[in-house]
């Protein structure tokens, strides 16, 4: 029987404690660092925005961020906090100078939330501020204040420096991936000419703004035309189109990576083709206008509004209260410098026009094709075993869409497993049947004519482009053995060939199992590595029992239950900078070649872990 329901169920919550209950309400989700929206990369970015905006509002041009392992410092050189405020800026919700906005205008940290969110989520945060010859200290364990150093005299610069550790208990054994890191502040450099960020010795300065993102993010991608670069006022762009099909885009708000996009990534879209339509006097399908194109938008909203405390997407309307839409605003904006650029560059008008009518041809060859692949898809899904669905997904408004994911399998025994243990409400499995086709240098049509390609296209939703994708980690869930490495490669071609913006923006990954398990009747420990295997064998004493997975069949749903919970290990799929998509697809997936009969040659091992558990055993 429930108990009674009165005045004793009623609790009030400290901040810490609020926070820490709910974490999702402040930094979206938890993670360990494995993926590019882990809660760990939110704390960064909390305080590194507000480093940003000092620079934003003329005071100190250089940010220095280090981390060192699992600690994160961060070091402005801005105005630095006021002394007797200190302890109330990084403790008290709700507490700050950024509700003024004659003393921060056009901010990105705005709720006076983000520093004490991290404060509360960490095992240990440090709080210094220097400000006209003074000094003061103050540290806080889990929210906890511990200690309050008096004000002293200090030579140093004026500015802020915030020192923090993600706590554990919350976040998993927590890892910062470095590309990620890197990203996330050449973003800042990019939309902050003159500003100077310092991450771990290396030197993060852009001078030509969302021209030199884009340039950087193409990665050598071959363009039709030279990028188009736009500013003016509070908005900038830069846009090109590429060979490629979808749509790739760079959403900015306030120096804000808005990847959910929202008001202004919508206007952008609109106006491009509304432009485009205008300027050759044609009614172009917008798909055929927006196929291929690459583009960075970044827009500066006096108070804005985001649909969520991560601020991912805008769901402002007007630039300022009571004035101008942002709708308006960028459609004029647009209009007149893109139609303006092409009546000048007569080269790149026609190149555009070509691009487009290729496009308007590749989708009219399609359409008989693509009519044919639904109805299959129709006929398919009425007794279709590939996909187990959830039910929550990542284009809905559900609080848990991030979670979203997508197991994709090989054969029955695997999807078995995981699908009895997974979590209903986030987690989906695809189950292949086999080894999937090698469509390296194949054209689109076959995504259409492969019934296994088609079905996944469907389950992911994404033909028309990411914009409405299903599942936000796309997980490839195969055995660690040579077919399934070949398994995994195929589907990452399939991935990088059509849809190259999903490893792009971070949503593919590879699922770690573990290899070994180690017990004896009161431990059991599961090892990922041989590493973690003699560590395992060392605590657990002598002669412990070892099992060595060989696939993802034999672990048993009771077991499988800790692999894809909520301490899962995944390896994002992630492209380094310089690596040329084409090239690399060329130099694995293409027809043989000596260049990589010599490089397998040159790196295979011998695995000895089977004569070590034989040893162990």
């Amino acid at each position: 029987m429930a108990e009674n329901y009165n005045e004793d169920s009623i609790r009030s919550l400290e901040w810490k404690e609020h926070i820490r209950l709910r974490p999702g309400m402040y930094i979206g989700k938890l993670g360990d660092g494995s993926s590019a929206d882990d809660g760990i990369y939110v704390l960064l970015k909390e305080i590194v925005d507000n480093a940003v905006d000092e620079f934003i509002m003329g005071n100190g041009r250089t940010v220095e961020v280090a981390i060192h392992e699992k600690q994160v410092s961060i070091r402005d050189y801005g105005r630095g906090i006021p002394l007797g405020k200190l302890i109330d800026c990084v403790s008290k919700i709700n507490t700050g100078a950024k509700y003024d906005s004659n003393v921060f205008k056009k901010a990105v940290g705005l709720n006076g939330v983000g520093t004490k969110a991290v404060n509360a989520l960490s095992s240990h945060f440090r709080a210094q501020s220097v400000r006209e010859g003074k000094t003061k200290i103050v540290e806080f364990v889990r929210g906890e204040l511990v200690t309050d150093l008096p004000e002293q005299d200090s030579n140093e610069r004026n500015g802020t420096r915030i020192t923090f550790t993600p706590d554990e208990d919350i976040f998993g054994n927590i890892h910062y991936i470095i590309e990620y890191v890197e990203s996330m502040l050449w973003n800042y450099a990019f939309l902050n000419t003159g500003l100077i960020i310092n991450f771990n010795g290396e030197k993060f300065q852009a001078k030509n703004g969302l021209l030199d993102l884009l340039e950087r993010n193409l990665n050598g991608t071959p363009i039709v035309y030279p990028i188009i670069h736009i500013k003016e006022e509070d908005f900038e762009c830069a846009i090109t189109h590429s060979n490629q099909s979808g749509e790739e885009y760079y959403s900015f708000v306030n120096g804000q990576n808005t990847t959910m996009g929202g008001t202004h990534h919508a206007a952008f879209r609109e106006a491009v083709v509304k432009t485009i339509r205008e300027f050759y006097k044609k009614d172009f399908e917008a798909g055929d206008v927006r196929s291929g194109v690459v583009a960075a938008i970044s827009i500066k909203v006096q108070e804005p509004v985001f649909e969520s405390q991560t601020k991912t997407k805008l769901g402002s309307m007007y630039m300022e209260p009571e004035g101008r839409t942002v709708r308006n605003y960028v459609n004029d904006l647009i209009k007149r410098n893109l139609d303006n650029y092409l009546h000048m560059n007569s080269e790149t008008a026609e190149v555009l026009l070509q691009r487009i009518m290729m496009s308007e041809k590749e989708r009219k060859e399609l359409t008989n094709i693509k009519k044919l692949a639904k109805e299959s898809i129709k006929k398919v899904s009425l007794h279709n075993k590939k996909l187990r669905d959830c039910r929550v997904h990542f284009n809905s408004t559900h609080e848990r869409k991030l979670d979203s994911t997508l197991f994709i399998t090989e054969g029955d025994s695997a999807s078995g497993s995981i699908t009895k243990s997974r979590d209903v409400n986030t987690q989906a499995v695809f189950s292949l049947r086999g080894k999937p086709l090698n469509c390296f240098g194949l054209s689109k049509k076959i995504v259409y004519e492969n019934e296994e390609f088609n079905l996944l296209q469907s389950a992911l939703n994404i033909e028309e482009g990411i914009d409405n994708l299903r599942y936000n980690n796309i997980v490839i869930s195969t055995d660690a053995d040579v077919d399934g490495m070949h398994i995994r490669m195929l589907l990452l071609t399939f991935f990088l060939q059509f849809y190259p913006d999903l490893v792009k923006t971070h949503h593919v990954y590879i699922l770690q199992t573990p290899l070994f398990r180690v017990r004896n009747k009161k431990k059991t420990i599961y090892c990922y590595s041989s590493e973690e295997k003699q560590k395992a064998i060392a605590e657990l004493g002598v002669n412990p029992e070892i099992t060595r997975f060989k696939g993802l069949g034999e672990i048993s749903p009771d077991e499988f239950r800790h692999f894809i919970g909520p301490q899962i290990r995944l390896e994002p799929v992630i492209l380094k900078k310089h690596s040329d998509i084409a090239e690399t697809l060329s130099f694995y997936m293409g027809k043989n070649t000596p260049d990589r009969q010599i490089f397998i040659m040159g790196n295979l091992r011998i695995e000895e872990d089977l004569v070590e558990d034989k040893e162990g055993m």
